[in-house]
């Protein structure tokens, strides 16, 4: 009799079985490389949604960092200074004003979320402003005055942009950016660093740069700034998900208060401020408030986007006059809709200032007619 043996199943490994294991394999060895994977680039997924302390919810004397700004319902708003030709012009050129900042503040009182917004026509030195001195986590946005102070560490001497500076593992971090994928020791100067952070808001360049003027060479400059609430601390550049014991917070009457500076050449000095506002108009990526704006539209903006926080803070070039423009938003449960709430607000901008057809331009037309020849004359002047 024949005996029959019973078949043993044979095995076999599939393409995606091979796939699977060679990602697993990759995991430990990119960390023996300090390649971490980066899994902070999918934030959205179970976001931790902060509490903000009470005593967060406003910076202490904030009146003080803004003498000129009167409480409104809902907001503030302030008018430091506007062109005035005759009583017909600057009553219609506010109304116009007054219909922007209504858009702004309806858009700020409809949001599922906090937010703070800053906004300040450079041309005719006006503010507006709402909750503008809560805290937020500053996240990127810190990267401004980190900027700021490594143009002021190379006029103090010891470096310049051509410094060389070595990428090691230590310097290594998750989030944005490209560098933390070269090898350990490859060269970058100061001037790529800086150009890597703002533009691609490169984590482990932030971190090389903190390194090399110190944590607290910065915390020395960011007062010298005028930064009064924005503060940097180590564990506040962390890219944990969760809170942590000592944040980074800013306001966003700071934020636009450090870009005027470096607007008008006061930062530093006009060429640090003229290179500085050079790295923030070439962002990798047209997103936020930029993307609100017609192509062609100049912007020099960073944006931010961590624990629970979605900010941009803006200069935007316009026909009819520059502005500063910060927008932070907070406890966010969907960083889509922050995202597209910030865009919102700078297509709102775009109508006020956009061209001939803006409400601006089409206020000084209306003014103009009203006005005598010689009345006209005069504003020509003025401007």
């Amino acid at each position: 009799m024949k005996r029959l043996a019973p078949l043993r199943p044979s095995y076999k490994i599939s393409l995606m079985d091979w796939v699977v294991l060679i990602v697993l394999a990759m995991v430990p060895f990119s960390y023996y490389l300090g390649l971490r994977i980066d899994w902070n680039q999918t934030a959205e997924a179970g976001l931790f949604i902060p509490s903000v302390p009470a005593v967060y919810n406003r910076a202490p004397s904030a009146s003080a960092a803004a003498p000129y700004a009167r409480a409104v319902e809902g907001g503030e708003t302030a008018t430091v200074a506007t062109r005035i030709v005759d009583g017909t012009v600057s009553e219609v050129e506010q109304s116009s004003w007054d219909e922007l900042t209504r858009r702004l503040e309806a858009e700020a009182i409809s949001f599922p979320g906090r937010v703070a917004i800053y906004l300040k026509d450079l041309k005719r030195d006006r503010v507006w402003a709402y909750q503008a001195d809560d805290l937020f986590p500053s996240a990127s946005l810190i990267k401004v005055p980190i900027m700021a102070a490594v143009f002021q560490r190379i006029r103090d001497g010891g470096i310049s942009l051509q410094t060389s500076l070595t990428l090691r593992r230590r310097h290594r971090t998750g989030g944005s950016g490209s560098i933390k994928w070269h090898r350990d020791g490859a060269r970058f100067t100061v001037e790529q660093l800086l150009t890597k952070m703002i533009d691609e808001s490169d984590n482990t360049a932030a971190k090389m740069l903190i390194e090399t003027v110190s944590m607290e060479y910065l915390q020395q400059q960011f007062p010298k700034q005028g930064l009064v609430y924005t503060e940097i601390n180590p564990e506040g550049m962390s890219l944990k998900n969760r809170r942590v014991t000592y944040e980074n917070y800013t306001t966003a009457r700071e934020m636009g208060g450090l870009l005027e500076k470096i607007y008008r050449g006061d930062m530093v000095d006009r060429g640090s401020s003229e290179k500085m506002l050079d790295l923030m108009k070439h962002l990798k990526h047209r997103a936020r408030l930029a993307k609100g704006l017609p192509p062609g539209w100049e912007i020099a903006h960073k944006t931010g986007l961590l624990r629970g926080a979605c900010h941009d803070s803006a200069v935007i070039f316009t026909p009819q006059g520059d502005l500063v423009l910060t927008v932070l938003t907070g406890q966010n449960r969907d960083y889509t809709r922050a995202k597209d709430f910030i865009t919102q607000l700078g297509r709102i901008a775009y109508r006020y200032y956009g061209g001939d057809q803006s409400l601006y331009a089409r206020a000084n037309a209306v003014s103009l007619r009203r006005l005598p020849n010689s009345s006209r004359h005069l504003s020509s002047l003025v401007d």
